[in-house]
C-alpha cells in the first residue's frame, strides 16, 4: 500500500455553482456502463478477516483512482448494513473500521470511517465529514440545533474533491427505525454538490464545495427533494419553500420535468381535495383542503414508460399546507380521478385535438358538448357521475350522448340537476374483444338550480356508433303529443317507431324522418329492419313517455 499525504483543504477549483445548473447529477463524468464488470466483481469479494486483505482483493480489478473508489463504495454499500439496534444504544457501539467489518453493520459514523480507512489504504485522499442531514425523522420546515447528526465522505479524484454518502447509498430505514432494508442508491455516489446540499449540511461550510455557500438558515428553509426527484429527471418544484399558506382556501404547486412523467399526490393521505393536471413538461396541482390547520402534502412520480421494475410511484417532494379558511364550494365528487382533464396521456391513448383543454367545464344551462379526433381503431365509452343517488346504475351512461362522424367523436352532456359532475372517458381497441380501460375525466360544474335535463334515450346493441339522433334528444317524451323523429342511420331497409300505433319513418338525404303520437303508451321504441327480405325487427332506441 502506498502512503497517502494528508488531505488538502478544498480550494477554488473544487467549487461548483449554486443553484444546480440542471446538467449532471454527479460532480464528474461517470459512465456507469463501464463499471458493470467492476461492480459485479466488487460485490462478489468476500473477505472479512482484515480491512487490509479486503482492500487488496478489491484493488485486483481496479486500475484508476476512480475505479478504486468505485470498488470500495460498491463493497461497503452492499455488505455493511445499518445498525438500528446500535443506533438506539450508541455506548456499546464501535465505529472502528476493523469492528465494522467484523460485525457487518454500523451507523453512519462507522460507514464513513471504514470508507476513509479503505481509501487511505488504497492511496486515495479521503476525508470523513460530519454535519446535519435531512434524513430519518426529519420534519418539513424544522430547524437544526446542537451537535451534528450524520457523517459522510469527501474523496479526492482527478484533482478535485467529490462527495459521497455510503450510508444512504446502502439502503433505508423504516419509519419506526426498527428495520433496515438494503436498497442500493446510485444517487449518493459523487453527487453534484448543488444537489448534495439539498439534504447534507457540513459543520465546516468549505465542504459544501459550493459557490456561494449556504447558511444553515437557507439549508433549513430549502425544499427537500428526495433522490428519486432527480433520478426521475425532475427539474424543479414550485413554490420553493416547504411550507405553503392557502389563499382563500386554495394552494397551488407545480413540478417541471423533462419528459412525460406520471404524477400522484396525497393530502393527509388522500387525493380527494385537489385538481391535478398533467402537462407535457410536468404537472400543476391546485389544493383545496376541506379542514383548517396543517396538512402534509406528498407528491409522487413515476416514468410513463416504466420498466416493470420501476413501475411504482416514488415520493419526490413534500410540503406542509397551512389552511386558514376552507372553500366549501370546491368540494369535488368522490368519483373524480387524478389527473383531471386531457393531456399527453389521453393523447397517447388516441384522444387527439380535444375541443376543451381545461380540466373543468362550467355550464350555465346544464349542457355541454365536447369533441375529439380519435386515433385509429378506437372505441369509446363514457359515463357521468355525481355524489348522491341521482345517477345510480346505468343512468350515468344515459346522460351522455356519443356520436361518431368519421374519426371525430362528439359527446353531448345533459346534466340532471345543478352541482359537480365527473365525466369519465374509457376506450379500447375496436379489434380487442376485452373490456374498456379508463383513460381520463373532466369535472363539470353547474350552479344554475333551474337545470333539470332528462336522460337521452336508451340505446341497444344494434344502435351503431356512427348512427346519430337529430331529434328528439330527450329520452322523456311529452304525453299525447305528435313527436317528430329524425335519425341518421345507414345500412338498414326500414325504420319503424312503435308507440300505441306503429309509424314507419321515410328516408330522405341519409335521414329517416316521420311523426308519431305518444298517446296511450308509456314507452316508445325505434326498430329497424336490417334486411328487406326478413320480417325480423331489432330494437335500437327506447324512449319513456311522461305520465299524465
Amino acid at each position: 500500500f502506498q502512503k497517502t499525504e494528508a488531505p488538502r483543504p478544498p480550494g477554488a477549483k473544487d467549487l461548483h455553482a449554486y443553484p444546480w445548473d440542471k446538467s449532471s447529477l454527479k460532480s464528474m463524468p461517470v459512465d456507469l456502463q463501464q463499471f458493470k464488470k467492476l461492480d459485479a466483481y466488487a460485490l462478489k469479494v468476500n473477505v472479512k478477516n482484515s480491512v487490509e486483505e479486503l482492500v487488496k482483493a478489491l484493488l485486483k480489478q481496479a486500475r484508476t483512482d476512480l475505479e478504486k473508489v468505485r470498488a470500495i463504495w460498491m463493497w461497503i454499500c452492499h455488505h455493511i448494513e445499518y445498525d438500528v439496534v446500535g443506533y438506539h444504544n450508541k455506548s456499546q457501539l464501535s465505529s472502528k473500521p476493523r469492528d465494522v467489518l467484523q460485525m457487518g453493520k454500523s451507523i453512519c459514523e462507522g460507514y464513513a470511517e471504514l470508507f476513509e480507512h479503505m481509501c487511505s489504504l488504497a492511496g486515495i485522499q479521503c476525508k470523513k465529514l460530519s454535519g446535519h442531514a435531512k434524513g430519518h425523522g426529519y420534519k418539513t420546515g424544522q430547524t437544526f440545533t446542537g451537535d451534528s447528526d450524520h457523517a459522510w465522505n469527501a474523496v479526492y479524484l482527478e484533482g478535485r474533491w467529490h462527495l459521497l454518502d455510503s450510508t444512504w447509498g446502502s439502503g433505508s430505514v423504516d419509519d419506526s427505525f426498527t428495520k433496515f432494508t438494503h436498497r442500493y442508491n446510485e444517487f449518493y455516489f459523487l453527487t453534484h454538490p448543488a444537489l448534495f446540499i439539498n439534504n447534507h449540511f457540513p459543520d465546516n461550510s468549505n465542504w459544501q464545495l459550493l459557490k456561494p455557500t449556504l447558511t444553515l438558515k437557507e439549508f433549513e428553509n430549502n425544499m427537500l427533494h428526495s433522490s428519486s426527484f432527480y433520478t426521475l429527471g425532475l427539474l424543479a418544484a414550485h413554490p420553493e419553500t416547504p411550507v405553503i399558506q392557502t389563499v382563500n382556501g386554495k394552494a397551488s404547486v407545480s413540478v417541471d420535468c423533462r419528459l412525460g412523467t406520471l404524477f400522484k399526490f396525497k393530502l393527509k393521505g388522500t387525493d380527494e381535495h385537489g385538481l391535478m393536471t398533467l402537462k407535457k413538461h410536468g404537472m400543476e396541482l391546485d389544493i383545496y383542503p376541506q379542514k383548517t390547520g396543517s396538512h402534509k402534502l406528498e407528491i409522487f412520480a413515476k416514468p410513463s414508460r416504466a420498466e416493470a421494475s420501476d413501475d411504482v410511484y416514488k415520493c419526490v417532494v413534500q410540503y406542509v399546507v397551512q389552511c386558514e379558511s376552507v372553500d366549501k364550494a370546491m368540494r369535488f365528487p368522490k368519483e373524480l380521478h387524478q389527473p383531471v382533464g386531457p393531456s399527453w396521456f389521453s393523447e397517447r391513448h388516441g384522444f387527439l385535438r380535444p375541443s376543451h383543454r381545461q380540466p373543468v367545464l362550467h355550464t350555465n344551462n346544464g349542457r355541454c358538448c365536447l369533441t375529439f379526433t380519435l386515433g385509429r381503431d378506437i372505441s369509446v365509452l363514457t359515463s357521468l357521475h355525481s355524489d348522491g343517488s341521482s345517477l345510480a346504475q346505468d343512468m350515468g351512461r344515459r346522460h351522455v350522448l356519443q356520436t361518431q362522424r368519421g374519426n371525430q367523436v362528439e359527446l353531448k352532456v345533459h346534466l340532471p340537476h345543478a352541482g359537480n359532475f365527473v365525466l369519465k372517458i374509457y376506450s379500447k381497441k375496436k379489434s380487442d374483444p376485452g373490456n374498456y380501460d379508463y383513460v381520463f375525466n373532466y369535472l363539470i360544474r353547474c350552479l344554475n338550480t333551474e337545470v333539470k335535463w332528462p336522460a337521452f334515450p336508451q340505446s341497444y346493441s344494434k344502435w351503431l356508433q356512427d348512427y346519430e339522433i337529430l331529434e328528439p334528444l330527450s329520452g322523456l317524451l311529452p304525453a299525447n303529443r305528435n313527436v317528430r323523429f329524425k335519425l341518421k342511420m345507414h345500412g338498414v331497409a326500414k325504420v319503424l317507431v312503435q308507440a300505441e300505433n306503429t309509424c314507419p319513418l321515410t328516408q330522405s338525404r341519409g335521414c329517416w324522418e316521420g311523426t308519431c303520437n305518444t298517446s296511450g303508451c308509456t314507452e316508445v321504441f325505434v326498430m329497424v329492419h336490417e334486411n328487406a327480405n326478413h320480417s325480423f325487427y331489432s330494437h335500437v332506441l327506447k324512449y319513456e313517455v311522461e305520465t299524465q
